[in-house]
């Protein structure tokens, strides 16, 4: 999760293989709105969804009612331990570079949020032999879509 200035946010998804990254603004941080944001990111993907790492934060305390929509186990990375959630803490530093700390996510459109991960999803990667998030993930799932590993950008 990516904080933002007033207690905004955006909800962050990543496919830890592909990189393919999902996100949904957040106008104040709460359980209830991460929970919701996540279930209507990941439902239609569920086929592709196995397991969903988390921070620790509070705004995940939904994560059961998250699980069970998408049937995907739910795990907890170790406090203080942001390199177990690696591909999502890297998404995260591409993201401020369209986003910089105190951003006002209230103030950010859906559609400029849909251009970035455009953006970021169709950016050629070296890890992927220079193929995109885009067409590794649908190219592996093009039957179940969408994706894992979650953070909240604040």
């Amino acid at each position: 999760m990516i904080h933002g200035h007033k207690q905004s946010g955006l909800v962050i998804l990543v496919e830890r293989r592909s990189g393919y990254l999902l996100a949904a603004r957040l106008p104040r941080l709460s359980a209830q709105l991460t929970q919701a944001a996540m279930i209507r990111l990941l439902k239609p993907r569920r086929g592709a969804v196995q397991t969903i790492t988390l921070d620790n934060g509070s705004e995940f305390a939904g994560h059961k009612a998250v699980a069970k929509a998408v049937t995907a186990m739910t795990y907890f990375c170790d406090p203080y331990c942001p390199g177990q959630r690696g591909s999502n803490e890297s998404t995260n530093g591409l993201i401020r570079q369209y986003f910089p700390k105190g951003t006002d996510f209230r103030q950010v459109t859906d559609a400029e949020l849909r251009k970035v991960v455009r953006k970021l999803n169709d950016r050629p990667r070296k890890r992927l032999g220079y193929r995109t998030p885009a067409q590794v993930f649908l190219g592996e799932y093009s039957g179940a879509l969408d994706t894992a590993g979650a953070a909240l950008i604040a």
